[in-house]
């Protein structure tokens, strides 16, 4: 089969299209035909090797994390899928080896839920990661409610679009940092902009001068740094960006494979409540040109790779 692979660790230009044998199928996993995948920080970022301390490397490594396709074969121990399913994934093991960017991905089952019914596989294929990031740090972690005002750091990134939208749908008032070029799409989702920079807690402190009662930080930095001067009394903070959050007495959220969370989502996407945002598609010999874009950042939601078979 086809697969983007690299045999050590660099920039963009490791990545190579390359011939690869099929993954074998064990009894817990599913044998998936790939349609789509999608490019996520943590891609490049593994690709360097930053990661290394936490994941041991088997090269050549297939990177990838995101997947949606159709099931060709389940595992012995699958009763959930069938031959035929469509499913989506955000298949993360504990070692860096086999990834989705390739025609046919073994995924286990417990990183599995069924695909969205009304999500192209692009829109699909860019809803694990970043969905389950959103949805464990605001469900779980910050437990959100319809009595909350939350701030949103990056509201028009990839996680952050979906990660305003699910604070939406439980109620919340919304307040989400972008560029000015965003902000007409963060109002069409729910959240009132404001532009980061500068006198960004002087802005944030003219919509929410009580303070706000929870923030999602997805930039780290400076905009944690905001956090402390926006936050209300007994406030809460999580970020996925920067564990100089614990300081401030807030959570670090590092996402984890759930079936149950990703059904969530899913049902979200049905029911109208969560729409996920796609800036560019790739075809899967162009995986390097979609890492670079990933790496310039300012992307308005995702970017997908198309597996064409």
């Amino acid at each position: 089969m086809k697969a983007i692979t690299y045999s050590s660790y660099g920039g963009p230009e490791v990545l190579a299209l390359a011939d690869v044998p099929e993954p074998k199928v064990g009894p817990d996993s599913v044998l998936i035909n790939v349609k789509a995948a999608s490019v996520n920080p943590v891609d490049w970022k593994v690709r360097e090797g930053y990661l290394d301390g936490a994941l041991d490397a088997f090269f050549p490594v297939i990177p990838g994390w995101d997947v949606a396709g159709v099931v060709e074969r389940p595992g012995a121990a699958v009763p959930e899928f069938a031959e035929g399913d469509e499913v989506i994934g955000y298949v993360r093991e504990d070692v860096v080896r086999r990834g989705t960017f390739a025609e046919k991905v073994a995924a286990p089952v417990r990183t599995l839920a069924r695909k969205p019914k009304n999500a192209t596989w692009e829109q699909a294929a860019s809803l694990p990661l970043a969905g389950l990031t959103a949805y464990q740090s605001l469900v779980h972690t910050l437990q959100i409610t319809e009595q909350d005002t939350v701030l949103i750091h990056a509201a028009a990134g990839g996680v952050g679009s979906l990660a305003t939208q699910i604070a939406v749908a439980c109620g919340a008032r919304v307040i989400g940092t972008a560029s000015e070029r965003n902000h007409d799409y963060l109002r069409s989702i729910g959240a009132e902009p404001v532009t980061y920079g500068d006198g960004l807690a002087e802005r944030v402190q003219e919509l929410a001068p009580n303070g706000v009662s929870a923030v999602l930080d997805l930039v780290g930095g400076a905009a944690l740094t905001v956090t402390a001067d926006v936050l209300a009394p007994k406030g809460r903070v999580a970020s996925v960006a920067d564990p100089g959050v614990l300081e401030l007495g807030g959570h670090y959220v590092f996402v984890r494979p759930d079936t149950a969370d990703l059904t969530a989502l899913v049902d979200l996407v049905e029911q109208g409540k969560v729409t996920i945002e796609v800036a560019e598609t790739y075809p899967l010999a162009e995986t390097a040109a979609a890492h670079k874009a990933s790496e310039q950042g300012h992307t308005r939601g995702k970017i997908a790779v198309v597996v064409d078979q």
